[in-house]
């Protein structure tokens, strides 16, 4: 079904696939995010063994990943506890409509 035929009919592809709810398969995809960062950092530290590009590829994981965790848990189990976000583009719409109200 193409992405217009999805559109008529009322369903998207999270509707049609579902969430994950096998913890091995959540495992399994935890797995292979982490395998392709170091799969990524390998290539990365081949192709520019330098250790101020490691080090910079090392905050800039760490500062991502501190920003995710602020986006989906800090907001909402200290800020707005109803709110349960799906995706970044929702924290994004959830962030713009607080500075609106707030303005």
């Amino acid at each position: 079904m193409n992405q217009n035929a999805m559109e008529k009919s009322g369903s998207s592809v999270s509707s049609i696939l579902g969430d994950i709810q096998d913890s091995r398969l959540l495992y399994a995809k935890g797995a292979v995010f982490l395998l392709l960062g170091v799969f990524a950092t390998i290539l990365l530290a081949i192709q520019v063994p330098q250790l101020s590009v490691l080090l910079l590829h090392a905050i800039s994981i760490w500062a991502f990943a501190r920003a995710y965790y602020f986006a989906f848990y800090v907001i909402q189990h200290y800020v707005d506890p109803s709110f349960r976000f799906s995706g970044l583009v929702a924290f994004v719409r959830y962030a713009a409509s607080s500075k609106s109200e707030n303005s």
